[in-house]
């Protein structure tokens, strides 16, 4: 009896677990110069694709009202607050990477190819946004 609940308890830690090794959730991004907390985004999954929110803006002395004035798409002059900055990317079979999904720097208005790599335990997300031969890989921590 104690090995049957014990087996059910782990099963259930490991189930959480991997649970846990996904892009889903809420995410804290950092200035890539000073480091400090920049906003946390949450990133839901759509019916198999990846969508992700501003949730929150983290830097200091900025203008919660702030709007994306360097978008060029259906996002221009939106808030950045629950500003879509996350479009599509779908998990690769077998690997714990989505890609073929696309990020927007709302700070210049340019949009990337994108994947996203849970890391440690899904701790911390690589997000590695393309521009042709070209990328830049940010890491983000989960909050939630």
């Amino acid at each position: 009896m104690k090995k049957t609940i014990a087996a059910m308890l782990l099963g259930a830690f490991a189930g959480l677990a991997s649970a846990q090794v996904t892009p889903v959730g809420t995410w804290r991004t950092f200035d890539e110069k000073t480091g400090d907390p920049k906003s946390e985004v949450v990133i839901a999954d759509q019916g198999g694709a990846l969508s992700g929110r501003i949730g929150k803006l983290l830097r200091k002395g900025v203008d919660q009202a702030e709007r994306c004035t360097q978008c060029s798409d259906d996002r221009k002059d939106q808030p950045m607050l629950g500003l879509e900055i996350i479009r599509g990317g779908k998990k690769a079979d077998g690997k714990d990477l989505w890609e073929g999904g696309k990020i927007i720097d709302p700070e210049n208005g340019k949009e990337y190819r994108a994947s996203f790599t849970p890391i440690d335990g899904g701790a911390k997300l690589e997000v590695r946004g393309y521009l042709g031969p070209f990328w830049r890989t940010q890491t983000w921590s989960r909050v939630n």
